[in-house]
């Protein structure tokens, strides 16, 4: 039994260009998705604005790393930061797992913070990694707690080295360096650093 559709009409096809018989080479254009996404500035050319949002978006990550039953929007709600800035900065730090995510156990980024070196002279250091930045805020903790009169707060601190750089640890030097650590821990308490 013939079939009862109609005969549809068949698309106009376009013309093909005639082909020539010398070798030519065809090159295509390829867009790479790297060109839509913005280029990332260095840390220390952000502005201020920016540098103060990225250090919150960092003490995200630390506050999720001390607590891990806290969700990424619950600690930035904490340090008064967007979730948006932490996927911004810190995106690549957050995995998901199942219908959650965790922050990395550790990470590599660039971070500058002020120690007192050996001979009482602070000094600003460059640190890429994680466990640094948390053992240069328990000594900066601890040698509060020496300047406040507790001698064996600094104990632990000697002959170790944070970012490969010694830590003043020698009561001399401290006592020799007392106005330049005072100008030192005025300058943290302004800026948001005092333990």
């Amino acid at each position: 039994m013939p079939s009862k559709r109609r005969p549809q009409a068949r698309r106009g096809r376009k013309p093909r260009a005639a082909r020539s018989t010398s070798n030519s080479i065809n090159v295509s254009v390829s867009h790479s998705r790297r060109s839509d996404k913005r280029p990332t500035v260095p840390v220390l050319q952000l502005s201020e604005r920016s540098y103060s949002a990225r250090d919150r978006a960092l003490h995200v990550l630390a506050a999720m790393r001390r607590d891990p039953n806290l969700t990424p929007t619950r600690a930035a709600n904490l340090e008064d930061v967007s979730y948006r800035t932490l996927k911004k900065y810190f995106g690549s730090e957050l995995k998901k797992v199942g219908n959650r995510y965790n922050v990395t156990r550790s990470d590599r980024r660039v971070e500058y913070f002020s120690l007192p070196d050996g001979r009482g002279n602070i000094v600003q250091r460059k640190t890429t990694s994680s466990k640094d930045r948390e053992q240069a805020g328990a000594f900066l903790a601890d040698f509060n707690r020496y300047q406040r009169g507790d001698s064996t707060a600094l104990k632990k601190w000697r002959n170790v080295k944070i970012g490969g750089f010694g830590l003043l640890t020698d009561a001399r030097t401290i006592k020799a360096s007392e106005p330049e650590m005072a100008e030192f821990n005025l300058y943290r308490a302004f800026n948001g650093d005092a333990a």
